[in-house]
């Protein structure tokens, strides 16, 4: 690659990369790293709420990125679809592990009628309403799948057609996802906060963080 005036090397646009890097070149792979690493390393931690479990995982996502880049087509961006093989990962990974797994085409039988009210109506609060350590142990808590696309909404900020092709799944399914995702972290922090009630502890942790303990 051509090096500037100081001797830092000048990135290529990130189609050239893909480009080389599909002819095997490993410094233009190098340079794909360097640019996809921080949040592929993000979303795997979201994921899975364990700083080396997501370390591995993102070393193996781009481990398949090497493998697989050749099969790159440009039919989608290469975000989206190294996106696709990140979440692949990390879901493979945790149905390894035991944890509970939701299908995205599964139909959920459990509620008779269907949600009336539109998705998101007003559920951007709840990022917002809550502290960042219940909401983060609240995540953890999600299904993969529901975990997923909570993480790729909510947090990454992706809309719900680039989700579709990431999960493989419809926008219908993705919507569907995100509202009982939503519904279950509700769930989960309110039964923290009647937890905590209980005993004794305030609501805003950050003011008596060394409190007791129960």
């Amino acid at each position: 690659m051509a090096q500037d005036q100081r001797g830092a090397p000048n990135v290529a646009p990130e189609g050239q990369l893909i480009a080389h890097a599909q002819r095997g070149e490993e410094e233009a792979f190098a340079a794909l790293f360097e640019l996809h690493k921080r949040r592929v390393y993000s979303l795997c931690l979201r994921m899975t709420g364990d700083p080396a479990e997501a370390e591995d995982l993102a070393q193996e996502a781009f481990l398949q990125l090497f493998r697989k880049i050749g099969t790159f087509r440009g039919e989608s961006a290469f975000s989206t679809w190294l996106h696709r093989l990140v979440v692949n990962v990390v879901l493979m990974h945790l149905r390894k592990k035991g944890l509970q797994k939701v299908s995205l085409d599964e139909v959920d039988a459990s509620q008779e009628e269907p949600v009336k009210r539109e998705y998101g109506d007003d559920d951007r609060r709840l990022l917002g309403s809550v502290e960042r350590i219940a909401l983060k142990s609240a995540i953890d808590e999600l299904p993969p799948g529901y975990r997923a696309i909570f993480v790729l909404h909510d947090v990454e900020g992706y809309e719900h057609n680039e989700i579709a092709q990431i999960m493989n799944c419809s926008v219908g399914n993705s919507k569907s996802q995100l509202h009982k995702a939503r519904l279950k972290l509700r769930e989960v922090l309110r039964r923290d906060q009647r937890k905590r009630r209980a005993s004794g502890q305030p609501n805003r942790t950050e003011e008596e963080s060394s409190g007791n303990d129960s």
